[in-house]
């Protein structure tokens, strides 16, 4: 909590404390109700020089004197904080934050990234570029401006914190992405994540072997390795330089006109039943080079025969308008 907003805390509660003092304070020294000392109490503290309820003796004239001299500096410690957040924008920071951390709570099904650094950040740019909602969770304070010139949902603290995984959504999002730069860390955080929803999957990041071999125990759905995968992705670049540009130029959403992608076949869609042979003759420069059913492993390149059902997972690739069409056709 930033100072602006622990002096005003202190002041309002030093507020509370005063009333409750300056109520229970008349009742004792002046007799009055209960009514009439918090209204004393309070005309007498905001110094708005009401006519009091009775005339006062030596000893509530006295109380009176101490009680406007300690309210008095109680309100201007309280002004001082209010000033001091509004001028340096802490109040507007805190309002934002909230306002923030209650749209994060209303989400589903959004992505969670822990560890806003290289590796995260690249993960990511690339969710947002797909239409995904991501919250970054990242402990390092001096990052925050960067979160906020990107317009990110995110939250400064630890991921290992299991508290932070809550205020991050954890049990209403989709995945989470641990992407610390420990091992440990990574697997921790991946067995919070897996004891607070059970159905999320997870993908984490590996610096070692024995931290890969950790994140698959730890029950992570995709654990990887970045140094390997950027290792192994040079040397097929030298020794299959065709088939690495042909996979740049099919990276999900990045090719210009030709594209790969996934569409679930919902219950009522009006594909049920047909095979994937006729899906591909419906849909032009659409081919269906894998279908996923179920617990079943994946099939590459599935029959022409094979009947689409509901449920099932295919994924395609084709001129980016037609499979805009086709997943159209899919909903309907």
């Amino acid at each position: 909590m930033n100072p602006g907003a622990r002096r005003i805390l202190y002041g309002l509660a030093g507020v509370l404390a005063l009333i409750a003092c300056g109520t229970a304070g008349y009742m004792v020294v002046e007799g009055m109700s209960f009514m009439d000392s918090l209204w004393m109490t309070v005309i007498t503290i905001t110094t708005v020089g009401y006519e009091e309820v009775k005339p006062l003796d030596t000893g509530g004239r006295l109380f009176t004197i101490v009680l406007i001299l300690v309210g008095v500096g109680t309100a201007f410690y309280v002004f001082a904080g209010v000033t001091e957040m509004v001028v340096g924008g802490q109040l507007r920071e805190l309002l934002g934050k909230s306002a923030m951390n209650r749209k994060i709570q209303q989400l589903a099904g959004h992505v969670i990234v822990c560890g806003y650094g290289r590796f995260g950040r690249v993960v990511a740019d690339e969710l947002r570029r797909n239409q995904m909602t991501v919250v970054a969770v990242e402990r390092d304070p001096a990052r925050e401006p960067e979160l906020v010139r990107e317009d990110l949902l995110y939250l400064i603290g630890s991921a290992l914190d299991e508290e932070v995984l809550e205020q991050a959504g954890i049990r209403t999002a989709s995945d989470i992405v641990v992407a610390t730069a420990s091992d440990p860390d990574n697997v921790y955080i991946s067995l919070s994540a897996r004891s607070k929803n059970a159905s999320i999957r997870i993908h984490a990041r590996a610096e070692s072997e024995i931290g890969l071999k950790h994140l698959q125990l730890a029950g992570a759905d995709q654990a990887i390795s970045s140094y390997q995968w950027s290792a192994v992705r040079i040397a097929n670049a030298i020794a299959r330089p065709y088939v690495v540009d042909f996979l740049n130029l099919i990276l999900p959403g990045r090719g210009e006109e030709i594209d790969l992608e996934e569409v679930r076949i919902p219950a009522r869609s009006s594909i049920n039943g047909k095979t994937i042979s006729a899906v591909e003759q419906e849909n032009d420069r659409v081919r269906i080079v894998a279908l996923k059913r179920g617990d079943s492993p994946i099939a590459l390149l599935p029959g022409p025969g094979t009947l689409v059902e509901a449920g099932d997972l295919l994924i395609a690739i084709g001129a980016r308008l037609s499979l805009r069409a086709l997943s159209e056709t899919i909903e309907r």
